[in-house]
């Protein structure tokens, strides 16, 4: 079949490559590096048609992080966050055509600052963030992660934020992360096909091609993972998600 509409250049196969294995590395190492995908897709593929052939890609790399970390979880979380991320997936729906994307963008990385501000403080005094025992906060995150990631593919800062203020351990952030995206993404695929029509015969092929570098990704993630002592692990996902919310405002 001919990529061509997609592949003009050997540089089109690079972008798209390294895309692949971030992701995967994302999945299984150190969250929010995904995000640094998402301007690659578009710059590359533009930036709705990307959406659709970055898709299966998440979802490949999601499917490889629950094989891997599949009995490391935190359901509660999951079960907290799921029902108002569909929300957010319905909200993206109405209000998509409405509101320029970069508007989005820029009032999520605002919410985004405002929360890690009071992250970093609260660890600072040595305090735990208060906020986070609130009834409506899990709710508020699953509500902008399921926006965000319909809207773009934007959603794992959302939720790195979420796992590293309330504290949870490397292994089981990991995991509940894996969970919760390997729901979320396998929701959004009848979406971006009957709605969206931006996932083809063509972006699926070209997916496919992408299998061996997420499973290169995939284990590059484990095997830094392994490496990284627990305050090392937080530190280095906290570095990583302030680049991808900063990555928000370009």
């Amino acid at each position: 079949m001919d990529l061509s509409i997609w592949i003009q250049t050997p540089t089109d196969w690079g972008m798209l490559f390294m895309s692949a294995f971030i992701i995967g590395m994302s999945k299984t190492g150190i969250q929010g590096l995904s995000l640094i995908s998402v301007p690659l897709m578009a710059l590359t593929f533009g930036a709705k048609s990307s959406t659709g052939l970055i898709l299966p890609i998440l979802c490949t790399a999601d499917l490889v992080a629950v094989l891997y970390y599949r009995r490391i979880a935190e359901w509660k979380y999951v079960f907290k966050l799921l029902p108002t991320a569909l929300m957010g997936f319905v909200l993206a729906l109405l209000v998509d055509k409405i509101v320029p994307p970069d508007g989005f963008k820029h009032l999520m990385g605002g919410c985004l600052v405002i929360v890690m501000l009071v992250m970093f403080w609260s660890e600072r005094n040595g305090k735990e963030n208060r906020l986070s025992s609130c009834w409506w906060y899990g709710p508020l995150f699953g509500l902008l992660g399921g926006f965000t990631t319909m809207i773009g593919n934007a959603a794992g800062p959302v939720m790195a934020i979420y796992l590293l203020s309330v504290k949870m351990p490397k292994y089981s952030f990991i995991g509940t992360n894996a969970w919760f995206f390997l729901v979320i993404n396998y929701l959004k695929i009848p979406v971006q096909i009957l709605a969206w029509d931006n996932i083809t015969k063509q972006s699926l092929i070209l997916d496919a091609y992408t299998i061996p570098f997420i499973l290169l990704g995939g284990v590059a993630g484990i095997i830094l993972i392994k490496r990284l002592p627990e305050r090392g692990f937080r530190n280095f996902t906290t570095a990583v998600t302030s680049l991808s919310v900063l990555m928000l405002f370009i």
